[in-house]
Formats: C-alpha cells, sequence, structure tokens
C-alpha cells in the first residue's frame, strides 16, 4: 500500500461557518500576525471578541499566528514571544505564568502515516501552570506540559512532560529537575 492523497478527506471537520473563519483570517492577518507593535489591548480584545477566554497581564508580541481564537483559553501573566505559531485546529489551553517563547509551535493537529488517505488527528495542547516552551520549541498535539516544566530551545515534545522537570531534544528527554528558589 501507498499513500493517496487524491483520497485524504477531512470534510468532517468544521471548526466554524465560512464567514467567521474568514473574518477571523483577515482580523488575525491585519493585527496579530502583524510585525507592526499593534496595541496589545486592541490584540486581546479581537481575540475576545472572536471567542478567546484571556486572563489578566497577557502579553501578545507581533507576528503571532493563532488557527482559531474560539478554540483558546489563556490565563493570567503569560508571554507570547514573536512569531509563535498557536495551530489550534481543536482546544488549547495556556495555564497562568506561562511563556511561550520566540518562534515555538503549538501543534494540535497531525496526520495518521499508517492511513493510505493521511486521516486528520487531532490532540488538544495543554500548557500548565508556570510551564515554559523554549524559543523554536515544538509541543505536539495531544500532549501536555505538567506544572513548571521546560522544554528547552529547540526540543520537541512528542509527549507529556513531567511538573517541574527540564526537557531538551528531538524528541525531548528529561535532562534534569527544576528548582525555582
Amino acid at each position: 500500500m501507498q499513500t493517496d492523497l487524491s483520497k485524504y478527506n477531512n470534510s468532517w471537520y468544521r471548526p466554524a461557518g465560512k464567514l467567521k473563519i474568514v473574518l477571523w483570517i483577515i482580523v488575525n492577518f491585519c493585527f496579530i500576525n502583524n510585525s507592526l507593535s499593534i496595541i496589545n489591548s486592541i490584540k486581546i480584545s479581537l481575540l475576545r471578541l472572536f471567542g478567546a477566554s484571556i486572563g489578566s497581564n497577557v502579553l501578545i508580541k507581533p507576528s503571532v499566528n493563532i488557527k482559531y481564537p474560539w478554540f483558546l483559553e489563556i490565563g493570567d501573566n503569560v508571554w507570547i514571544g514573536e512569531n509563535v505559531w498557536i495551530d489550534n485546529l481543536i482546544k488549547v489551553t495556556i495555564g497562568n505564568n506561562v511563556c511561550i517563547s520566540q518562534g515555538a509551535m503549538l501543534l494540535s493537529g497531525n496526520h495518521n502515516y499508517k492511513s493510505v488517505t493521511f486521516d486528520l488527528i487531532l490532540g488538544q495542547v495543554i500548557l500548565e501552570d508556570g510551564a515554559w516552551v523554549g524559543a523554536k520549541a515544538i509541543v505536539c498535539p495531544g500532549v501536555t506540559m505538567c506544572s513548571h516544566s521546560i522544554l528547552s530551545v529547540g526540543s520537541v515534545a512528542t509527549k507529556d512532560l513531567d511538573p517541574y522537570s527540564i526537557y531538551q531534544g528531538n524528541p525531548a528527554t528529561k535532562v534534569r529537575g527544576r528548582v525555582i528558589l
């Protein structure tokens, strides 16, 4: 057997109505995924308008790309760095005091490489309180970064990260505990 992308069909996946998606694409392009320093409160208001749940003291830097804000939940005191890509095809939950560094990716979708039709697979991403996603690190679908875990620069989390632990590499492995003084 071989993969046959001509048979790929994700018509079952409908994240919202077409008008809502098109409006979001325009707003995202103009205000969120934009290299200009748009006032942070405007970004937050627009994300909330489109259904995101966002706590207080959230900082969203320029050029952040958010797929569908209605599948996004962000706690308090969260930093989201430049060029972060939140590919939230389903719910992505970001706890309190979380840092997502520049160029990081949160991915909630993948494809079934074992299927001839390369079917879409979805998995929620959860970043618990105090988690830190390093620059250019990737959190894969279905992964939970437990409380105060760290995914270091350029690493790829393919499975859950233990609390108060530091992970590194591709795939990320635990290298030591995290001690907060």
